[in-house]
């Protein structure tokens, strides 16, 4: 294996060394090479080449978001602020020689492109995110799709533009699962997932497939284990948002246990089968798998790395965790969410507890802050809850301010990442681009 400090030579610098690059590692390595690249080394470790906002995959499945639009290239992100950026996958950690070690990465011929390598670091991130949590539920892993990543994304856009395709194109009547789609997870992804589904897959028809016909042939499912939509939110939330989902057509099953995916569709614990021809596991969340046991630090069930209010893991001062693959506590509440605005908060908290380390000084406890949570339901509606010192209480909204609300998440990731002249050209030229494109990706 190469061994390389996170200079590529020998460093005098303070090593920071960040596994992952979603919304906080990202943050956290553009904050730290604008404001102090010239007192730390920072390195960026992920194997993917571009970042996209997690929260959005769920868009680019539909198809109502051109990726290429949205997506950030690592390799460019890291030259215009002062950060390095290495391909790869984290698969061990060496606590005693403070080494991080990286996977080889390959291309789509299978050819070696990077070495397996190991990392120094005087202080490590790790920011690697979650993954859906399928609960031993037997024919997930070969019949259900899911939404982790961009090629996940992609790879369900394909699959459903291809079955609007094949279904025109067809002579014979539709099979009982031909454009069905049954989503397992009521939560916010699975919400989201399946109300853009309803416009896009009529959108799709819309372009020539006049023999499909959306309100009879196409058909979006939601099932949830527990007894309403959105469980993590207020009854009124869900109440809200289970109102939009029926009045669009799509079918709502709560308190529906799936026991098995099948090949072509979805058979729940009372023996009931519903008919899909493609599934989507959006239930359930845990941190990566190799978590669990890496370099000796404590995890939870889920995988996540136990952390003190600092943000550093519970047996290991050098390193610390941030965002969903973290377990940090909250009083009164058990563990902070894994929410996007908890890993944005996490990583500005973080960028001053290196500050402080650089200074000597004592670190500060992290105090997450509940600012609610908003679901959006593509162009039909938002909704959500406002919390904490925004509102002074909880409030219920919905329609066009709570929509206004949820771009506003995104666009404080993109400032974060860009600054905001960047941020103003960028959506200039995105309201530009759809006024003459299709309003939906149909390839």
């Amino acid at each position: 294996m190469n061994t390389a400090s996170s200079c590529g030579m020998p460093c005098t610098r303070h090593r920071v060394v960040i596994v992952g690059g979603g919304a906080g590692g990202l943050e956290l390595a553009t904050r730290l090479g604008d404001k102090l690249g010239r007192r730390v080394d920072v390195t960026l470790i992920d194997r993917e080449r571009v970042h996209v906002w997690k929260p959005k995959l769920h868009e680019i499945a539909a198809g109502s978001m051109d990726m290429s639009a949205h997506e950030v290239a690592y390799q460019a992100q890291a030259h215009w602020h002062r950060f390095r950026y290495r391909i790869g996958a984290m698969t061990g950690l060496d606590r005693e020689r403070r080494e991080v070690q990286v996977a080889a990465s390959h291309d789509e011929a299978g050819r070696e492109v990077t070495p397996r390598r190991a990392f120094g670091y005087d202080t490590l991130v790790i920011a690697v995110g979650s993954q859906s949590n399928d609960f031993g539920t037997p024919g997930v892993s070969a019949h259900a799709m899911r939404l982790e990543s961009q090629a996940d994304a992609r790879r369900f856009h394909a699959c459903m533009v291809n079955a609007c395709i094949r279904a025109h194109a067809q002579t014979g009547l539709l099979r009982p699962a031909q454009l069905k789609v049954a989503i397992i997870g009521a939560g916010a992804t699975g919400v989201e997932l399946a109300a853009e589904l309803h416009r896009t897959t009529r959108e799709v028809v819309a372009h020539g497939l006049d023999r499909v016909d959306p309100d009879k042939d196409l058909e979006v499912s939601v099932i949830e284990a527990g007894e309403r939509v959105l469980p993590a939110l207020p009854p009124r939330v869900s109440r809200a948002a289970e109102d939009l989902l029926v009045k669009l057509g799509v079918r709502v099953h709560t308190g529906a246990r799936v026991a098995e995916v099948l090949h072509e569709g979805v058979r729940l614990a009372d023996g009931r089968v519903l008919p899909a021809e493609l599934v989507v596991w959006a239930a359930g969340v845990k941190a990566p798998d190799f978590l669990n046991g890496l370099g000796g630090l404590e995890t939870n069930r889920i995988n996540q790395l136990v952390v003190r209010p600092t943000l550093q893991t519970v047996l290991d001062d050098d390193v610390f965790a941030i965002g969903d693959c973290a377990a940090c506590p909250w009083p009164g509440h058990g563990t902070v969410p894994p929410r996007a605005q908890a890993a944005h908060q996490q990583a500005m908290h973080l960028y001053g507890q290196i500050r402080r380390r650089l200074a000597g000084k004592s670190l500060l406890d992290y105090t997450y802050r509940d600012f609610g949570s908003l679901v959006s339901l593509g162009e039909f509606s938002t909704v959500g809850n406002m919390m904490g010192g925004l509102v002074g209480g909880s409030l219920q909204v919905e329609g066009a301010f709570a929509r206004l609300m949820y771009l506003s998440l995104y666009k404080m990731h993109e400032l974060a990442l860009h600054g905001p002249a960047k941020v103003a050209l960028d959506t200039l030229a995105r309201l530009i681009t759809r006024r003459t494109e299709p309003q939906v990706k149909l390839h």
